[in-house]
Formats: C-alpha cells, structure tokens, sequence
C-alpha cells in the first residue's frame, strides 16, 4: 500500500510518516533471521481464533481416524483406486468430481482474498491452525510469555534450559508423530493403519519410513522453520499482491485517529497528540514480526491479534477502540468502497460453477455402474441357421457402501432367447465384474434395426437402471 496524501482537510490518512522496510520483518538488515517470540494476546478476535482452530484441529486429526458406515470418513486409497468421504464411496471413475472440488476451493479461496484479504492464512490454514493452536501454546507452557522465552534463548545451557527443551521438543514429537499417523490414514484407512502399527515397522517399512519422514517434516517446520513457510515458500502468500484490490477488506491502521503518536502525558501537552501512544504492542504480538502502522505489508496474515492488542490498550487508556481495524485501500483515502466488482464476480461466479455442478453430479449419482461391452476379438453377430446370436459382456461396478446385490436381465419387443453367466450377482462395495450374455433372435424376427434394453436392479437402494443396446444383424449392418 503506498503512502497518500489527502485531497481533502477531513480526509483519512494512509501511512505517511514511515515506509515499509525493505527486509522482512522476521529478518535483520544484514540478512540474519530474528526469532519471533509474538507475545501472548486476549480478546475478541483471539478467543474466535481459538474456537475455530479446535473445531479444524478435530477435523483435520480426528476424522481420518473415525469411520461413517462402517468406511473411513476420510481415505484417499489410490492403490486400490478407492475413495470415501463421509460415508460416500467413489473409485477412479468418478476422479473427475475431485477437479469439480478443488477449483470450486480455489475459486472459493480467490474470492475470500478479494473480499477479505489473507483471512485463510490466519484462521484456517493448517500451518497456521497447527502452530498457533497446538506447538506455540505448548511452548509458552513450558518457557513462559515473550519476555521469559527470550531470556531463555540467550541464557547459557544449564539442566534447567536443557530440561525444558528437552520435555518441550519431547512433546513436539509426540504431537508431530500423532499428525503424521493420521495423514497415513488418509490413504490406508483407520483400521489398516492400527493393524499396520500392531504389525510393527518390519512388516510396513516403507509406511513406517513415510511416516517418520514427514514426522521429522513436522518436526523441522513447526520448531524452527515456523512462519518462514508463510512468508517465503507459501505459494498463496506470494501472491497477495495480484489478488487483492483497492476495495479488499484488509487488517489497516487509522492514521488520521492515530496520529502524531505520542506517550501519554501526566500534564497537559502542548501540542494535540492521536490515539497512538507508540507502545509497539501491535508488533510484538504480531507472528510475523511487522507493523500494521506501516501500512498493508506481504507478511501479514490477517490473524488480528494487533487488533485485539490495541483494543485492549485502548480500553486501559479509556479511548475507543478500533485504532486498528479494517478498511479497504478506497476507504483509507476516503472514497466509497465498492462491494461488488468484476474479480468478486467472476471469482464468486466459479465457484459456484464448480460447487454446483459438483453438487448435481453427486445428486444424480447412480450407485452403481454399468457398461455394456462387445465381445473382443469375435465378430459382432453369429449366424447360425435361421438364428441371429450377439455375444457381449455386461461389466458391473458397486458403488454402495456395504455389499449389494444386483439382478440382470435383457429384454426385447420380439421373443428372444438369452444366457446369461449369472442373473443375480453379489458384489462388495468399490467391488466390479463382467458378466458374459448372449442374445439370440430368429431371422423371421429381424426386419431392420432392433433394441434390446438390458434392466439391472440394485437390491440395495431399489434403483433400477436401463440401458438400450442395438441388436446387431445383417440387416442393421447393411443399413
């Protein structure tokens, strides 16, 4: 956000008095990294953020390692070329409604950045739902607030400091080994996964070995790699720059309320000072080391804890809150902001794109397959006397839950003879076979082309599906 100066005597002021530095914010002007020790905050904003990462941390642990149905909520088993989600079960054939999901995600997450700038980084991304909600909360158990865990660092070791860390990173590790189990689970299923653990790493080496490695992932990020994700490898975040506007609700400090900064005076100072008593609260609080008074910086990742940090100084003060708040840039130089503009709409239109058709698709989903297909390697129609015989196979998918059963039969507006391997199949869910028919129809009967429906009724759900299928002759073939 570059600095502005009003055009109007009662208009609000962007950032004039300072410029965003040219180093982040977590890193010296010589290029070495500071470690960030973003204090402990209370509000409003904090106690939300708080609900929300409970609730994403369940969903993210918990529910690949629960069953609905009797199949994993979550499992994504490409091996068997399988997937459940939510009791639902889907095989390689239906891949496509993940692409309908994903861009409906992303379009969703396009638009939520227009509106409201980087909401996801600060709420809901895993990154930030991991560290804020489970590893910075055990380390301020184990080290203290802000100003003990930097004593800590530049303290020598001693049994005390080496004890410490030692029962912190201990706990780290059980917590990353717990996270890294149950992503397995995602692709081998609660159930495996135990069975696989009972087994012991001999029989699983390399889950065993898959596991440990993004253990030891975890472990490299969320102890020492931490916000550097966020601020230089994370695609989305580098990328702020294209996808916000001029009329995106951002994170934003009021300068016109704020300035001149001052401390607070015992007496009665000559010169009129703003709300801002300069007490840098804001910055120590902030996970990536920055200062919102600085104006809209790449680093920030909308979690408002200097929002709730300068609501409650401004509440021991007795002066209104708000001092830093949300505005977009239009509103910050005192123009209208307009709601609805053509990123907003496209973005939003996509995503329902995506979101709708995917929601049709599952609505009008059968579940089961089936296709027919021609004998390979045989010739379409056998004559054989004043009879006409088609040879082809019926293949069959499951896509129930739990093992159905499924009748077969073929039908034609002639008398017909038909065989068929087996009118009554047996299938386990995700399970698939082909049954072999033959169809056989007197000449005396064929006049031209003719239709055969063939009728599979599944057992389960009551849902019946038919299919026409020409019956091949030398008279539809010559036509």
């Amino acid at each position: 956000m570059t600095p502005a100066e009003p055009t109007k005597p009662n208009e609000p002021l962007l950032p004039t008095h300072a410029v965003p530095p040219s180093t982040l914010g977590t890193m010296k002007p010589d290029g070495t990294r500071i470690k960030m020790h973003p204090a402990d905050v209370k509000g409003k904003w904090m106690t939300r953020r708080r609900v929300v990462f409970a609730v994403l941390i369940v969903f993210y642990i918990v529910m690949p390692l629960i069953e609905i149905g009797g199949k994993p909520a979550i499992q994504l088993d490409a091996a068997a070329r399988r997937f459940y989600l939510f009791g639902a079960t889907f095989n390689a054939q239906d891949f496509w409604m993940v692409l309908l999901l994903v861009l409906g995600f992303a379009f969703g997450l396009l638009a939520l950045t227009a509106w409201r700038g980087r909401v996801w980084c600060g709420w809901a991304c895993p990154q930030t739902v991991f560290l804020e909600g489970i590893y910075r909360p055990i380390e301020q158990f184990f080290e203290g607030g802000r100003e003990q865990r930097i004593k800590l660092d530049a303290a020598p070791w001693t049994a005390k400091k080496f004890g410490l860390r030692a029962a912190k990173y201990a706990v780290y590790l059980f917590i990353s080994l717990n996270i890294a189990q149950a992503a397995a689970a995602i692709f081998v299923g609660p159930r495996k996964l135990l069975s696989m653990i009972m087994e012991g790493p001999s029989a699983h080496s390399t889950a065993f070995f898959l596991v440990m490695g993004f253990t030891a992932v975890l472990m490299f990020n969320f102890t020492w790699f931490r916000e550097q994700f966020c601020v230089v490898l994370c695609p989305y975040g580098r990328l702020q720059s294209v996808l916000h506007d001029k009329d995106s609700i951002t994170v934003s400090y009021f300068e016109k309320r704020g300035e001149p900064r001052g401390k607070v005076a015992k007496a009665p100072a000559a010169a009129p000072k703003g709300d801002c008593v300069d007490c840098n609260r804001c910055v120590v609080v902030c996970p990536t080391g920055i200062d919102i008074r600085n104006g809209l910086q790449m680093e920030c990742l909308a979690c408002l804890q200097c929002v709730d940090a300068c609501d409650d100084v401004m509440h021991k003060l007795k002066r209104p809150p708000e001092l830093i708040g949300f505005a977009s840039h239009h509103e910050l130089i005192g123009n209208k902001r307009t709601v609805m503009r053509p990123r907003l709409a496209v973005y939003g239109a996509l995503m329902l794109l995506s979101l709708g058709t995917l929601g049709f698709s599952l609505a009008t989903r059968t579940p089961f397959e089936s296709n027919v297909i021609r004998t390979k390697g045989s010739n379409p129609f056998v004559l054989d006397g004043d009879a006409i015989r088609n040879p082809f196979e019926i293949h069959l998918v499951n896509k129930n839950p739990e093992t159905s059963k499924f009748h077969l039969s073929i039908s034609a507006p002639v008398p017909i003879e038909v065989v068929l391997g087996t009118p009554d199949v047996e299938l386990a869910s995700l399970a698939d076979t082909r049954v072999p028919a033959m169809v056989t129809i007197r000449k005396e009967h064929v006049k031209g082309p003719l239709q055969l429906t063939i009728e599979i009724t599944d057992s389960h759900s009551g849902e019946v599906k038919r299919q026409p299928l020409q019956f091949l002759s030398p008279m539809s073939v010559g036509r």
